[in-house]
């Protein structure tokens, strides 16, 4: 995965009506699953201090799997 540089304006701020507000987030909005997941990707390495590249393994051993006794 490619690094991106994403910036967060802490200073635009706009209000409006709500038909303003649908007409930007249905142009700005990202369309697929991928586009939205990217920048939450980007937060949580900055939070939890990994490389976007090289994402920590998930920990199996901490999870169990049993059946239920009927």
């Amino acid at each position: 995965m490619e690094r991106h540089t994403f910036k967060l304006d802490r200073t635009a701020f706009h209000a409006g009506t709500h038909e303003e507000t649908e007409k930007y987030y249905a142009k700005n909005q990202p369309k697929t699953s991928i586009e939205r997941l990217m920048p939450a990707n980007y937060l949580n390495s900055i939070a939890f201090q990994f490389d976007l590249n090289n994402p920590p393994k998930m920990d199996r051993t901490v999870f169990a799997m049993r059946k239920h006794e009927l």
